[in-house]
């Protein structure tokens, strides 16, 4: 049977129909969480390029800093004269539940339900290593999440999670100086010098620590002194019988992990 004249009319088909098939690739690539936290960060840029006076906050956008334990990734520090602002991208969809003390929050869109790591707790991380770079007081920088896309809040947030441009208005709310312009000069440079260069390699060595930290085979080290993080379990309290990652050096050293 010659099935040229049916392949021919497929193609034909195909070729009529190439920009709906285009469409459908493209929206499926940009629906990644890779490509959602690309434009979700190039959205924070823009907006803070046109809200912020780039004269009194300096921008550093896609910051990698060694740490202890391997390497933190920051998607924007802005260093002012009213403190060093730490903020962290989410751009998301749908209704967000969570709680600053929650390990997990919630994204609920329709029927399905998803969960994801408290971003708080996640920017914790990456305020500590910029405290431990600079040597600064630990008040002196300030942690921030914004949510970029078309997501609600439905249960109360603390003022520093922010929905759209409230970042910048939070960001905005502090203004006794506590930097001169030299010290803000010179806290620019110590994490220019300091970051790691922005380039695929280090974004791959970055996401292969993330993974080898969540496979207990692995030695963990601690993200404060660089001791060796032991799993333990929780003996006392509402969290008995929960393993839980802790310093070596304790109690000189009493960072813990959820495991």
């Amino acid at each position: 049977m010659d099935f040229s004249h049916l392949i021919g009319e497929i193609l034909r088909n195909l070729w009529h129909w190439w920009w709906l098939i285009l469409a459908a690739i493209v929206a499926s690539a940009l629906n990644t969480p890779i490509a959602k936290g690309f434009f979700g960060e190039l959205a924070i840029r823009l907006f803070s390029r046109l809200r912020l006076d780039k004269e009194l906050y300096r921008p550093i956008h896609n910051v990698t800093l060694r740490t202890p334990d391997g390497t933190t990734q920051i998607d924007h520090v802005f260093v002012s004269p009213y403190g060093i602002f730490v903020v962290e991208t989410k751009n998301m969809s749908g209704w967000i539940f969570g709680s600053e003390r929650d390990k997990q929050w919630t994204q609920k869109i329709y029927r399905h339900t998803s969960r994801f790591q408290n971003p708080l707790h996640q920017n914790y991380k990456h305020t500590k290593a910029l405290e431990n770079l600079l040597g600064v007081p630990a008040e002196t920088i300030h942690s921030v999440v914004a949510f970029i896309g078309d997501s609600s809040f439905k249960t109360d947030m603390p003022p520093n999670v922010t929905e759209g441009g409230g970042y910048i208005r939070y960001i905005k709310s502090f203004r006794n100086p506590i930097f001169t312009a030299t010290q803000v000069d010179d806290l620019v440079r110590r994490i220019k010098r300091d970051q790691l260069e922005p380039t695929l390699a280090t974004h791959l060595e970055h996401v292969e620590r993330l993974q080898m930290r969540s496979d207990t085979n692995v030695e963990r080290l601690c993200p404060k002194c660089g001791s060796q993080m032991v799993l333990r379990t929780a003996r006392f309290g509402s969290n008995a019988g929960r393993k839980f990652w802790g310093c070596s050096a304790f109690p000189k050293c009493r960072v813990v992990q959820n495991s």
